[in-house]
């Protein structure tokens, strides 16, 4: 009998679909209204500028994705560390002057026709690849002491650039992604402890700094400062209650009326509670569990080592931020600048989760592979033969 691969994951595939499009709704609801510029005090109609963008964004991310899918597991392994490298020097770039874009007092962007990129988007899913592959190639020492230092330093100097921009949230999630894929590539546990004990004096020191501070002491009480620290969790959280069960309606929204910052970025989940209420929310969350179930289980079905990190390490990363940003959102956790994957507004974030899903598609797949991630046509050949005796002739097929 013939072997046949397996076609992509549908239902993994259909999340993704199904939360890119209340993402266009929702960035089209947020932007398409009149703003009143406080320090202008004008009304600026900004139509579908936003929107235009954002599916620009979204053709060039679909496009990624079908690249990546066509590419080979054994090739995308080849440029594991290349790409490390590159996401290090983009991460340098933005500190050079004509190169880096400062925003909101941030250094983060780098300024590309037509648009901005972030290099840290980037540097997420370039530490993801570059893990699948040592880890992948140092099986059997695994419990080595040297073996576990280097990606613990390499995770360093990532969150090292990071926090020079400043972007905390950006550092937090890649630790968060370096512990998770150690974890699961079976360093012993006391690394894992100790590495956690030495990182809690130097993350004391950061949350103590000034405005980092107010963003804690604003998420434990946000009313206690209502216009101050605690505006926007308030906001927050007065969107999510206006929507009750089924929302105000799509576009009916009067918090993103300049009440609501950041309503199309890091905050449409609470723009998504407003107007399409409980049963909306709860829709995003369903769809988010199912790419979170449908990833793991791509990652378990993986035979060789490589493929089973890099699935596991993609779907971790779309899912921690997805957790963390409605945990924001929700009041359960401080403030962080994360975009909702797929959902929120943001060329770098959408454009690199598209390339973690044509990745992920290419791994749904049941292909041949060696342990590590090899496919030879001797093994194709072998696998998809078949022989077949048909009025005295032989029946090659492949």
């Amino acid at each position: 009998m013939q072997s046949r691969d397996r076609g992509v994951d549908l239902w993994f595939l259909a999340s993704v679909a199904g939360l890119t499009l209340i993402g266009v709704v929702m960035v089209y609801s947020s932007t398409s209204v009149p703003r009143v510029y406080l320090d202008r005090q004008i009304q600026h109609p900004q139509n579908l500028f936003f929107l235009k963008r954002h599916l620009f964004t979204l053709v060039l991310s679909t496009a990624a994705m079908y690249l990546l899918y066509r590419t080979s597991i054994h090739r995308l392994r080849m440029f594991a560390y290349p790409m490390l490298g590159m996401s290090l020097l983009l991460l340098i770039a933005v500190f050079v002057p004509g190169l880096g874009v400062k925003i909101n007092g941030a250094q983060r962007w780098l300024k590309l026709w037509p648009s901005t990129f972030q290099p840290s988007e980037f540097a997420k899913f370039a530490m993801i690849l570059f893990l699948a592959r040592y880890l992948s190639e140092r099986q059997q020492e695994i419990e080595k002491l040297k073996i576990f230092l280097l990606p613990v330093g390499v995770m360093l100097l990532i969150q090292g650039l990071l926090l020079k921009q400043p972007d905390f949230g950006g550092a937090v999630v890649i630790g968060l992604l370096t512990l998770l894929m150690l974890y699961l590539a079976g360093v012993p546990r006391f690394y894992l402890i100790s590495l956690g004990l030495c990182l809690v004096p130097p993350g004391v020191v950061l949350v103590m700094q000034p405005y980092r501070l107010k963003r804690l002491v604003a998420f434990l009480d946000p009313w206690a400062d209502p216009k101050g620290a605690g505006f926007q969790l308030v906001q927050s959280l007065i969107a999510l209650g206006r929507g009750g069960l089924i929302g105000v309606g799509i576009g009916n929204s009067q918090q993103k009326l300049n009440f609501l910052p950041e309503a199309n970025t890091d905050f449409i989940f609470s723009l998504i509670g407003e107007e399409m209420g409980f049963l909306g929310a709860s829709l995003v969350l369903v769809l988010f569990f199912i790419f979170f179930y449908r990833g793991v289980k791509i990652s378990s079905q993986r035979a060789n080592p490589f493929s089973r990190y890099l699935a596991f390490g993609l779907t971790m990363m779309v899912t921690v931020q997805a957790v963390v940003n409605m945990a924001v959102v929700t009041g359960l956790l401080p403030t962080k600048g994360l975009p909702l994957p797929f959902v929120s507004y943001g060329g770098s974030s959408l454009l690199v989760n598209f390339m973690a899903v044509g990745v992920l598609l290419r791994l749904s797949k049941r292909e041949m592979e060696y342990q590590t991630g090899v496919i030879t046509r001797d093994m194709l050949i072998k696998r998809r033969v078949r022989l077949r005796m048909k009025t005295g002739r032989l029946r090659l097929g492949v």
